[in-house]
């Protein structure tokens, strides 16, 4: 298994799954590569549309596929955006409506019932018929903050508040976030199958 497909169009995701594999032997190559189409997320956890993903794009390339599934829960809000994050203000939504959005939202709520977790579930298929994918799933808990704070990172990074380094997800340098971040943990995970079975 030495290329695998990453299904995803996303770049900030690119840019960490090539951060996170620059140890080992593997190609990475984006779906698009394969001039692979998007597919409706129609799954109602992160684990159904990762696999949703995942099956698609290896049922088009033949090769394996990795693909993640990944957001934000906020407790006050009954943990949405959840598993519409990339989508919250709707389909076509950026960065900046999707946090936008979110504010508007936590406005009247105090910080410390802001309490919120980035989730992320990573799934493996071998190939498009795989009865048993691996599935990895990391968290991340942070807080929502009102005012952004810092450049790096994507998505709700900037309002992202990490208690443990007093900072944002986005003035988190990538040498750090990528070690204890949602993707990161899960990709832990990944990563210690691949040592076991490559």
């Amino acid at each position: 298994m030495k290329t695998i497909v990453l299904a995803s169009s996303n770049r900030g995701k690119i840019n960490e799954f090539n951060q996170l594999v620059a140890e080992f032997s593997l190609q990475i190559v984006p779906q698009a590569e394969f001039k692979v189409p998007s597919v409706a997320e129609t799954g109602l956890s992160f684990v159904e549309n990762a696999l949703i993903k995942a099956r698609f794009a290896a049922q088009h390339t033949g090769l394996p596929v990795l693909a993640d599934d990944s957001g934000l829960e906020v407790d006050a809000l009954q943990g949405a955006p959840g598993i519409y994050s990339a989508r919250f203000a709707g389909e076509q939504a950026t960065d900046a409506e999707n946090n936008q959005l979110l504010l508007e939202k936590l406005t009247e709520i105090s910080e410390a019932r802001r309490t919120a977790r980035y989730q992320c579930v990573i799934v493996l298929l071998r190939h498009a018929a795989d009865p048993t994918p691996l599935i990895c799933q990391g968290t991340w808990a942070g807080l929502i903050t009102l005012a952004p704070r810092g450049t790096l990172g994507f998505g709700y990074d900037p309002y992202f508040y990490v208690p443990t380094h007093q900072c944002t997800a986005a003035e988190l340098p990538s040498e750090i976030k990528n070690q204890i971040s949602h993707r990161a943990l899960a990709f832990q995970q990944f990563k210690n199958y691949v040592a076991q079975t490559i």
